[in-house]
């Protein structure tokens, strides 16, 4: 079997989903003939139609609004965002009223809001946001952030079928790069459950996304010095697999949290909130924090990498911890 691009197993994914359920459309900028800024629907309108791969104007409130008001009759909508770093346009629309809407007045809203995220690719400040928090921040949604072509196939086809409002981020310099045999036979993801991607038992590493790759670079490196990281896959954002987490922590006693979003605000700050009340007494060193910097993305492809994760810092600060 042929191995399967990240971007060709949401493409699967999507796919599948319209198959099965004729209530299940996509729609946003460009995603008919054009195919998606990405081509992750291409041939959709030509397998399934103009009525159900609808293009839009560029008009983001637009687009989420089109999509919770076709979720309120029976269908379940698909959004398309170019790039998740204009989802905020839709902002208000997403957090007043799709987040609150089965909350206020019992009306489930199953629709997915998906797109592009990350950086990594030079595509400066307006199109390589991990602008993920915002959303997870927000009762109501669930957030999802896949690091795997396996894990992005499962978790869309679940996002899909969940009758919540649900944020897909697909990392865009893990389109084309990761590749992986995936199952003949269908299967869905449970949403809400980490991965472990490494055992290890020296020192843990949570991240999610691209960061995943990051970690298993410095895990080989510090592998030959015998240091052992275990890596832990979050998937999903919101909700946060908190007993993963405790487990992993109460394993190896010592932790990095490892994420590309900038450091204030990030998801590591509640991670290590999680671990203080949850698992204080596994620990043997304090929390470490490995982020992005507190600044808009820069284009310069070395500002760029001075400005993210690598996996030097990585390296660092597990020796750090493995000798504290």
């Amino acid at each position: 079997m042929a191995a399967v691009t990240y971007l060709e197993a949401i493409r699967q994914g999507l796919w599948e989903e319209m198959e099965r359920d004729s209530s299940v459309f996509v729609l946003g900028e460009d995603v008919g003939v054009y195919g998606g800024a990405f081509k992750v629907t291409e041939g959709f309108v030509h397998r399934f139609g103009p009525e159900r791969v609808v293009d839009t104007p560029i008009a983001e409130m637009a687009i989420a609004s089109a999509a919770y008001g076709a979720s309120l009759t029976g269908l379940r909508p698909v959004a398309e965002f170019q790039f998740m770093d204009f989802i905020t346009s839709a902002h208000s629309q997403i957090v007043q009223i799709l987040a609150k809407s089965n909350w206020r007045w019992g009306a489930p809203a199953p629709l997915v809001l998906r797109g592009p995220t990350g950086g990594g690719v030079s595509g400066g400040p307006y199109h390589s946001e991990n602008n993920e928090m915002y959303y997870v921040h927000t009762p109501g949604l669930k957030v999802i952030c896949p690091a795997t072509a396996y894990d992005a196939k499962g978790l869309i086809k679940a996002a899909v079928r969940d009758n919540n409002p649900v944020l897909f981020f697909e990392h865009k310099y893990l389109y084309r790069r990761v590749k992986e045999e995936l199952p003949e036979e269908e299967y869905v993801l449970p949403i809400g459950k980490a991965r472990m991607h490494r055992e290890g038992r020296h020192v843990s590493v949570i991240t999610y996304a691209a960061m995943v790759y990051v970690a298993q670079e410095a895990a080989e490196i510090l592998a030959k010095e015998g240091i052992e990281l275990e890596i832990l896959d979050l998937r999903t954002l919101l909700p946060l697999d908190k007993d993963a987490i405790r487990a992993t922590v109460e394993k190896t006693n010592r932790v990095i949290v490892l994420h590309e979003d900038t450091r204030t605000g990030g998801i590591a700050g509640e991670i290590a909130a999680i671990i203080n009340e949850e698992a204080f007494d596994s620990l043997d060193a304090p929390i470490t924090r490995i982020t992005s910097l507190d600044s808009p993305v820069p284009f310069s492809p070395p500002l760029e990498k001075a400005f993210m994760p690598q996996v030097e810092d990585v390296v660092r600060e597990a020796r750090r911890l493995a000798a504290y």
